[in-house]
This record gives C-alpha cells, sequence and structure tokens, in this order.
C-alpha cells in the first residue's frame, strides 16, 4: 500500500514580484525605506512614552505595546521580501513557512485585540471619569497587556495546525511575498473544506467580532460626547480617541479587503501591502499627529534637542 497522509513538498517557493523583474532594485529600495521608517516611527513613539512621565497613562501604555508588536508584526514578512527581491532567491522552507504563518497570525490578531483594548481604555475614560483610575489601574493594565498574546497564540496555533495537517505535493509556487493561509491551502492535494472553515471561523473571532465591538464601543463614546454642552468640551473628548478611531479603520479595513472576500485573486499581493506595508508606516504618524499630547512631548523633545549647546574644540 501506498503510504497515506504524506508531505512531499519540502519548501516553497514565493514568487513575490517577480513579473516586475526589471524593477527589483527599485522595490527593495521602497520597500526597505518604509520598513525602516515604520520601525523608527513605531520605535520614536515607545521612546516617548518610556522617556516623557506625563504619557505615563494607561492610554499610552496601550499605544506603546501597539507600536511594538505593530514593529514585530512587519518584520514577519518585509526581511524575506527584501531577502526574496535583492538576493532573488525566493525559497523558504517547509518549516519556515508554516513558521512565518503561525506569527503573522499571531501578531495580526494580538493587534486586533490591542485596538479593542485601546476602545475599551477610551470608552471608560469618556463615559466613567469619575470611575476611570480605579477600574483602569495597573493590574489591570497588566491583564489587558497579557489577554492580546494569549488569545492570539491560541487561536493562531488552531488555524496553523490544521493547515499543516494537509497533503502538500506539488505544485509548490504561490504567488504572493509571504506563507499567507489563502495561498498556502490552495497548495494543498488534499480536502481543505474543514481547514478553509477553521480559517473563516478564525477570521470570524479575529477581525469580525472585534471590529463590532469596537463599533459598539465608540458608538457609546460619541453619544456621551454629543451630550458634552461645550465645544471646546466635545473637541477635548474627540481628540483623545480621534486617532485611535483612524487606526482601528485602517487596520480591519484593509483586513476585510482580503480575507472577507469570497474568492481570492491573484491582486491579494497588492492588497496585503496595505497592512504589512503602508498601514505600520502611517500609524506612527497618526498618533504623532493627531494626538495633542504626543505632538507636544515630540515638540518638546525636538526643541531640547535643537537647543542643545554644542562643544567645540579649542583652536
Amino acid at each position: 500500500m501506498e503510504p497515506s497522509n504524506q508531505t512531499f513538498v519540502t519548501e516553497f517557493i514565493l514568487l513575490a514580484f517577480s513579473e516586475f523583474h526589471h524593477y527589483q532594485i527599485l522595490l527593495f529600495t521602497v520597500f526597505f525605506i518604509t520598513y525602516i521608517v515604520s520601525i523608527a516611527g513605531n520605535l520614536t513613539i515607545i521612546l516617548l512614552v518610556v522617556m516623557e512621565h506625563s504619557l505615563h497613562l494607561p492610554m499610552y501604555f496601550f499605544i506603546s505595546l501597539f507600536s511594538a508588536e505593530e514593529i514585530l508584526f512587519v518584520s514577519v514578512p518585509i526581511p524575506k521580501l527584501l531577502a526574496n527581491l535583492i538576493s532573488g532567491d525566493k525559497k523558504i522552507s517547509f518549516v519556515g513557512c508554516f513558521l512565518q504563518v503561525y506569527f503573522f497570525i499571531t501578531l495580526g490578531e494580538i493587534e486586533s485585540i490591542c485596538i479593542i483594548i485601546m476602545a475599551f481604555d477610551r470608552y471608560l475614560a469618556i463615559n466613567k471619569p469619575l470611575h476611570y483610575t480605579v477600574i483602569m489601574n495597573r493590574t489591570l493594565c497588566i491583564r489587558l497587556a497579557i489577554l492580546p498574546w494569549f488569545f492570539g497564540l491560541v487561536n493562531s496555533l488552531t488555524v496553523t495546525l490544521f493547515t499543516l495537517f494537509l497533503d502538500f505535493c506539488g505544485p509548490n509556487e504561490m504567488d504572493h511575498f509571504f506563507c499567507d493561509l489563502g495561498p498556502l491551502q490552495s497548495l494543498a492535494c488534499s480536502d481543505t473544506y474543514i481547514s478553509k472553515m477553521v480559517t473563516t471561523g478564525a477570521a470570524t473571532m479575529g477581525a469580525i467580532v472585534p471590529f463590532m465591538i469596537i463599533v459598539v464601543l465608540y458608538t457609546k463614546i460619541i453619544l456621551t460626547v454629543s451630550k458634552i454642552s461645550t465645544s471646546m468640551g466635545k473637541h477635548k473628548a474627540f481628540s483623545t480617541c480621534s486617532s485611535h478611531i483612524t487606526v482601528a479603520m485602517l487596520f480591519f479595513f484593509t483586513v476585510f479587503i482580503i480575507y472577507l472576500r469570497p474568492n481570492g485573486s491573484g491582486d491579494d499581493k497588492f492588497y496585503s501591502l496595505l497592512y504589512t506595508v503602508v498601514t505600520p508606516t502611517f500609524n506612527p504618524f497618526i498618533y504623532a499627529l493627531r494626538n495633542r499630547d504626543v505632538k507636544n512631548v515630540l515638540r518638546k523633545v525636538l526643541v531640547k534637542f535643537c537647543n542643545k549647546p554644542r562643544f567645540r574644540a579649542e583652536d
């Protein structure tokens, strides 16, 4: 008898953007710059929150956690893409591919839950201001920081294992720049029905449910703010959560484009650039430009740096 459930594929080929073979160096340069900007921008947010005492509040604690997760998130697919473009080595091992899938899904779900936590923090601050400091204490902040990791690691492990148990006997080429569930499942030569159903369930738990929770929380926030009598009070309340709303809409909009369409297409890799490259690059600027406290701290740091005395060596 022939053995069953045997995996014949030992590596995958990530075609990435090989159709633009004359522009590989240009693409490498663009993606490298955006990657560095994303890392530097998110790292700046973290350093500002750590160094500035006025930002030692739950709101900015969660923002710094989100920025740290953004750094990890973009570091899963982008370095391999850069190596693919500059060296032409499009191979990724079977184990490496599934590790990339696992960590990519994990960090994506962690970001999703983290956005909920930030929305919940703003909900408490605006709807229950008198009880905010008591509820959002240090212990709760730490627990809320751990919660996304627990949920992400468990949920993504289930999806990854159901895909891992499929048979891969060729072909092994993916028209993508990283190992993602959809393209990977399409290469399986065994029945993918259960795996796709598990993926759909995980996508619902990791994207649709969090989005609905965020909509409910911000609806309640907007209703509360609308009852504030003064325009200055309304502006102050909205200014504290406008950056969160913008980041949340960018994140979920790009995720829905990829994972909630009935059928994938050859354009998936281009849409994937939105949430793997574009949004992580813009998010730090959104927090820096739309948040008054962050803008003030950043301005203070820049002024202090520019006015720092320069020592010259004596002649």
